[in-house]
């Protein structure tokens, strides 16, 4: 699907394709029929030049990322591919525009989170001799695109490489299942091409260049904080996107970090995980409000319209809407300058230093199983002591740490699944279950003071602020019955017996 391009940020389109190899002498495979195929157009010849650009140490190819300049075919310009899944990704594109040699900054700004300040640079040179065929079905609409393209490439750094090899490519059309291409994908096998091994012609040219990222490097806590990491990143180009849900995403991975070095920091250096988890602490903050306000939109929103429509007096949803907008676009100012703050990169450097170093994290079974049950054992104070207050804003407070603590074991157990398996499964699932009941609980607090302050603006502005007062009202009912959930659900962890894992 694409999106269109507004103030000169980039047209975004969605690529399922998948590679092969084929021998240089071998004909174009015959792809009619072969499922919903039944004809194939005539072929168009292009001859495409890209100038790929990456840090000197090839960073973005090691995300699997591309970013090149692009002259000749139907889709010259700019283009930044971001991985989605295997056989998916996801291109961003900007006309030709400034200089040939300098990424434009709209890019540049969007892979930050990987290049950490490094300078873009032309990093390799592939010539494209291409051969498209259409493939169409009975009704004559296009199902996907064959390509054969013949390429030479160039690739700079510290040693030269140049290769010419031939691949075909199929690239199926916005609408087109992805059971036509498994279809296609059977004859092009049958008719001798290899599944291409390499997820992009940069990364096949570039492949003696580029660094290995590596695999599981057998330390369970390096893994994590590397697959969090990851997660950070990849939800830092959303966020800077405006993509829905990014906000959310990076900033569960900022917890999931911070909760990870606090829960395990006895097998880190302490010094190291007291840092960065302060740091963490710090870039949540500058994500929450964001997050927060979406929540509270939404919440809000839904709850007017689930009101009869005689008790909706005024224009409340224009006023929320206002004024949801106006916070929208103030926590997203706030989100975007933390992103291109130093501080920020530097957190990220430290964390890619933390998890590139697995020998220096001491994560034996026992020290992790010992982990996990102070994490629970935490949790278990944590809803003693909110079990002697009354119900107001202290027990409310107090409620809102049992969930901050249920989050941290449930994340620890997440964490440690390699070594256990499946033997903290229930009692993970009765901890998440209390967990989601409090945030609903804390939710609608929060969300309380907002209908407050909304009432007493209608009211100080001669308005109807009813409606508010209503809902406010109604926000008391539902967290007081998120509450006895709450109670209900502990009891489950209670009585459910404690995993022997953690004795």
């Amino acid at each position: 699907m694409v999106t269109k391009t507004q103030g000169g940020a980039p047209v975004a389109e969605a690529e399922i394709e998948r590679k092969y190899d084929l021998a240089a002498d071998r004909p174009i495979p015959p792809l009619v029929p072969a499922g919903p195929v039944t004809n194939q157009a005539e072929p168009r010849v292009d001859v495409l030049d890209a100038t790929y650009f990456d840090t000197p140490d090839f960073r973005l190819a090691q995300a699997g990322i591309t970013l090149r300049r692009r002259l000749g075919g139907s889709d010259e310009g700019w283009h930044l591919k971001l991985p989605v899944s295997e056989d998916k990704r996801e291109e961003l594109r900007l006309p030709l525009s400034g200089k040939p040699e300098k990424v434009p900054g709209a890019l540049a700004k969007l892979v930050r989170a990987h290049t950490l300040g490094a300078k873009l640079v032309q990093a390799a040179h592939l010539r494209t001799e291409r051969t498209s065929y259409a493939l169409l079905d009975a009704e004559g609409r296009e199902l996907a695109t064959l390509t054969d393209d013949v390429v030479t490439g160039e690739a700079g750094g510290e040693k030269a490489h140049l290769d010419r090899w031939r691949e075909i490519e199929i690239e199926l059309s916005p609408g087109t299942g992805l059971e036509v291409l498994d279809s296609l994908d059977r004859a092009v096998v049958n008719a001798g091409a290899e599944r291409s091994r390499w997820p992009s012609k940069l990364r096949r040219l570039t492949d003696e260049l580029v660094p290995s990222a590596g695999g599981a490097s057998g330390s369970v806590l390096a893994d994590f904080f590397a697959e969090q990491l990851d997660a950070l990143r990849r939800n830092d180009i959303g966020v800077r996107r405006d993509v829905e849900d990014s906000v959310h995403q990076m900033r569960v991975a900022s917890r999931r970090l911070r909760s990870g070095l606090k829960t395990f920091r006895r097998s880190l250096d302490a010094d190291v995980a007291n840092g960065l988890a302060a740091e963490l602490r710090w870039l949540g903050g500058e994500l929450g409000p964001a997050r927060d306000n979406e929540v509270m939109a939404e919440r809000l929103h839904h709850e007017v319209k689930a009101l009869p429509a005689e008790l909706v007096l005024g224009n409340v949803e224009q006023v929320m809407t206002r004024h949801f907008a106006r916070e929208a676009e103030e926590t997203k100012v706030r989100a975007i300058r933390a992103l291109d703050s130093k501080r920020y990169t530097d957190l990220l450097r430290a964390l890619e230093k933390l998890a590139g170093k697995p020998r220096k994290i001491k994560d034996d079974k026992k020290e992790l199983r010992k982990a996990v049950a102070r994490s629970d054992r935490k949790l278990r104070k944590a809803v003693a002591i909110a079990s002697e207050l009354e119900p107001g804003p202290e027990q409310d407070a107090a409620l809102h740490e049992v969930r901050k603590k249920a989050k941290r074991a449930r994340y620890a157990a997440d964490t440690v699944r390699p070594v256990t398996g499946n033997k903290l499964r229930e009692w993970r699932e009765n901890v998440k279950a209390v967990q989601t009941t409090l945030g609903t609980h804390h939710d609608v607090v929060v969300t309380r003071e907002v209908l407050r302050l909304l009432g007493l603006r209608a009211y100080a502005e001669s308005e109807n602020a009813f409606t508010y007062g209503l809902m406010h009202g109604r926000s008391v009912a539902t967290a007081e019955a998120a509450h006895r959930r709450f109670a209900s659900e502990w009891q489950a962890v209670c009585k459910g017996s404690r995993p022997k894992w953690l004795e």
